[in-house]
């Protein structure tokens, strides 16, 4: 059985990883002001300076039933069965359109809800792809999925509350509270793939990555070391190399692989966000 993975853009894969493994990406949708863009035609700079100069953050859409079938029918064309993943239902319609969609398909298209975002989801896209190519069938390469879900590390750490305030997700009391005080949640997706705020680091930036790091080894002692991700929101490269090396240090990944945040996960952290992200065992 050939078996196709896709996922929604907010995967936060890299053009290598999605053109070595064959995946296929649906672009949710950025709004900046009257002008539309597909995942992926905007830079993060581009967000940045829209926030700057109008106060208030992009708009985000996802995609329609009818959109998400004719993706799926495009994707279908050289397989036997399709399995596509989609940003947190906690987060987005997209799932609830996808599943839509699929019915028109006869069984030939599954639809995971990752219960996650960015390069957690993406985690699990690749996990698909290592399932496909040991020759399992759909159905069990997604109920393997849907057992890992709950093991997947989705986690960052953002350097200022702006976006998520702007985005209704922290009050204002919080925002001026982590200002004055220099504070930093640690950002986790739940079981429930609701985003939550789980600890608070105080201090500059670096030693928040320091001591987030060392929270998850402790968190962590058992893990998935085919792959980690570190994923960050064009964050400073000495905040990357930091975070780097203190992976390496910490941990046993066999590759350890660095993404940049897509516009849509942009648009809601924020500068300088970043995340140790991988599955736990």
């Amino acid at each position: 059985m050939k078996i196709k993975i896709t996922s929604d853009s907010t995967c936060d894969l890299s053009k290598d990883l999605i053109d070595e493994n064959g995946i296929g990406i649906f672009p949710l949708t950025v709004v900046l002001g009257e002008k539309s863009y597909k995942d992926g035609e905007i830079s993060p700079s581009d967000i940045f300076d829209f926030v700057k100069q109008n106060n208030q953050l992009p708009k985000t859409a996802a995609g329609t039933s009818e959109e998400y079938a004719e993706f799926f029918s495009a994707n279908l064309k050289d397989c036997d069965a399709l399995i596509h993943f989609n940003i947190s239902s906690q987060a987005s319609s997209s799932h609830s359109a996808a599943c839509v969609a699929a019915k028109e398909f006869d069984g030939r298209v599954y639809v995971i809800d990752s219960r996650a975002l960015s390069s957690g989801q993406g985690l699990l896209v690749l996990k698909a792809c290592d399932f496909a190519r040991d020759g399992l069938n759909a159905q069990d390469i997604c109920d393997k999925i849907n057992a890992l879900r709950v093991k997947v590390n989705t986690s960052f750490v953002p350097d200022a509350l702006d976006y998520l305030h702007k985005g209704g997700r922290c009050s204002l009391a919080a925002l001026i509270g982590a200002k004055v005080l220099k504070l930093h949640p640690m950002i986790c997706e739940n079981e429930q793939g609701q985003l939550i705020a789980k600890k608070k680091y105080m201090g500059g930036m670096e030693r928040c990555i320091k001591t987030y790091t060392a929270d998850l080894k402790e968190a962590y002692p058992a893990y998935d070391k085919m792959r980690c991700f570190i994923t960050h929101s064009s964050a400073d490269r000495e905040l990357v190399e930091l975070a780097k090396n203190l992976v390496a240090e910490y941990f046993e990944f066999d590759r350890v692989l660095e993404t940049v945040a897509g516009s849509i996960v942009t648009s809601h952290c924020g500068r300088n966000t970043l995340g140790i992200l991988f599955i736990s065992e």
